[in-house]
């Protein structure tokens, strides 16, 4: 493949993923002085998702950018991590979040839709520097750049490139071959639900719950906006495969009353009975990489170290990622990038394989135990060479 080089554009790094993570590490290395564009394949910004947990973690990223305030403004604050049962109600494990979070974590806790967390991270970046309608379908390492080409007809010369292009990246399959994510044998319910139904039942239903049934088979609901206007759901269950070629498809109430509502807690069937639009996706693995960079292409978040999202940190690691990456970058300059890769692989190969591993499991915060090392964690601060 060789380019027109009088129409490639000269780009200093390319982040290929306008997503959670894309959008970070670009805001956080131009911050930091870099050159940077992003190139996300949707047409234009969409707001799409429903609820994410952002922790403690991650609050400091963004206090960094000077989006800490903006976000607890918009997204609630739980008290508390609760653990129930899905029948009986019994209390499992009260994992105190709240005042608590800020105090001992050094951050909030919140819960936000994830489309208007990621509409914050959009209108912080240069717009000239954003570039939709950008799939990449083919690149080409050379020795002082990165060809990249776009299925728009468009062609990049990218001094680096970072791959935030998620769990079926382009990026990854470059560095390790073409391979299929597994389907993980799980499949997630994503539901809003109506909220005057919701009210109307006169149960109380805590900012932060999952409700937990045999063979790990969950319901995780919690509040996305600050004033109580949204609620949602993200269940967890196991089953025997995947048939559908779409990423995703509907479901419905029934089926969500055929698998959790049998002697169901009062609470758990208000929740079901207000639910309107559900869709159910399918939780997709890959086996920990034995390396995140080659040459000018580095990789992040769901690209290195995709992982189901029961621990609610899959998008907190990849913003962990941008800021650590950016951090190694800013120590090393962009001319020794192969140092600046070794020093980000090594800060968060361990961290981000842990979390992948228990998420994978599935145990997290079922019962009790002190979640410190996940939320005091500081990415911004954290020793990296």
């Amino acid at each position: 493949m060789e380019a027109d080089v009088t129409t490639t554009e000269q780009v200093d790094i390319a982040v290929i993923g306008g997503g959670l993570g894309g959008a970070a590490a670009a805001a956080l290395l131009i911050q930091a002085g870099f050159s940077v564009d992003i190139f996300e394949q949707a047409p234009n910004f969409v707001r799409l998702g429903a609820g994410i947990h952002i922790g403690p973690n991650v609050m400091k990223v963004f206090r960094e950018l000077g989006m800490e305030d903006r976000l607890a403004s918009i997204g609630a604050h739980p008290d508390f991590w609760f653990s129930r049962d899905g029948r009986t109600g019994e209390y499992l494990s009260r994992i105190e979040l709240g005042d608590f979070a800020k105090r001992e974590y050094g951050a909030p806790y919140i819960t936000i839709h994830r489309g208007d967390l990621h509409a914050e991270q959009i209108a912080a970046l240069p717009p000239k520097r954003l570039h939709f309608d950008h799939r990449l379908i083919d690149l080409q390492e050379r020795e002082d750049d990165v060809l990249l080409s776009f299925a728009n007809g468009k062609t990049v010369a990218a001094k680096l490139v970072i791959g935030a292009d998620g769990i079926g990246s382009m990026i990854r399959e470059k560095l390790l071959g073409a391979e299929k994510p597994r389907f993980s044998g799980w499949v997630g319910h994503r539901a809003l639900v109506d909220m005057d139904k919701l009210r109307a039942t006169g149960l109380d239903y805590e900012l932060c719950v999952k409700w937990w049934w045999e063979h790990s088979r969950h319901i995780m609901a919690y509040a996305t906006k600050t004033n109580g206007s949204e609620y949602y759901y993200v269940t967890g269950v196991p089953v025997d495969g995947w048939e559908h070629e779409s990423s995703f498809v509907d479901s419905s109430r029934e089926e969500m009353e055929a698998i959790f509502g049998d002697n169901a807690h009062p609470i758990v069937r208000g929740l079901i009975d207000s639910t309107t639009e559900v869709t159910k996706w399918p939780f997709w693995n890959r086996d920990p990489l034995s390396i995140w960079s080659h040459g000018r292409l580095c990789l992040l978040g769901d690209a290195c170290h995709p992982m189901r999202p029961h621990m609610a940190q899959g998008a907190c690691m990849a913003i962990e990622d941008a800021a650590v990456l950016t951090r190694s970058l800013t120590l090393s300059g962009m001319d020794n990038y192969k140092a600046a890769f070794e020093i980000y692989e090594k800060a968060r190969h361990e961290r981000a394989t842990k979390v992948q591993t228990i998420s994978n499991a599935n145990t997290w915060l079922k019962h009790h135990e002190d979640p410190a090392w996940v939320y005091a964690y500081d990415p911004m601060t954290v020793q990296i060479a």
